[in-house]
């Protein structure tokens, strides 16, 4: 367990999400629900947001091969990157809930959490060197200006040392996090562990 960081309403400590709306209940579940939960995530039968979102199970098999598809294929932008760019998207939006999956997720794979800390106090100066600096900027213009991002955006991450594909993943990584974001943000709110005693 790495250290708990709590900053500006953010943190890496393991949240719930509660929906606000209905869920299915599991044990209910047609036999095509069953399939895309179990094929979703490990934990998409206790999770709101899964159980929420298996109301329409063809939405939620697409959205999961998706994002299983950019998180986690082999090659191209290195795991940690693509976590970094989840994490500092969900910052930008404000989606509380993503930011500490993704902050857990990062120092998970960097064994770090020191970006993690900087992400959460002011995401514009985070990163400890060139290419977490190139991959937050993009991130952050990214997601606040879509419509503005040119060439001279992708020359800035090729100086920072990225491939072609792994700019390919780390846009991939950015855009599915413009929508999650958007359906945990509206769809119901985080739910923080109880205070240590």
């Amino acid at each position: 367990m790495s250290t708990i960081i709590k900053n500006k309403g953010y943190t890496n400590e393991t949240l719930e999400w509660k929906a606000w709306l209905d869920v299915v209940d599991p044990d209910n579940c047609t036999p095509e629900q069953t399939e895309v939960l179990e094929m979703s995530h490990p934990k998409a039968k206790v999770s709101d947001y899964y159980l929420f979102l298996v109301h329409q199970p063809a939405i939620l098999k697409q959205r999961s091969e998706a994002f299983n598809a950019i998180m986690y294929a082999p090659g191209g932008l290195a795991r940690a990157d693509r976590e970094l760019g989840s994490l500092v998207v969900s910052r930008i939006n404000g989606c509380v809930y993503c930011a500490s999956v993704h902050a857990q997720r990062f120092e998970q794979l960097a064994k770090r959490n020191d970006t993690v800390a900087q992400v959460f106090d002011e995401p514009r100066s985070a990163g400890v060197n060139e290419r977490e600096k190139a991959i937050v900027q993009f991130s952050i213009r990214l997601t606040e200006e879509p419509e503005k991002i040119g060439p001279d955006d992708i020359q800035a991450l090729k100086d920072a040392g990225l491939e072609q594909a792994e700019i390919l993943d780390l846009l991939h990584a950015d855009a599915i996090f413009a929508w999650a974001n958007r359906l945990m943000l509206n769809l119901g709110e985080p739910v923080f562990p109880p205070p240590q005693a």
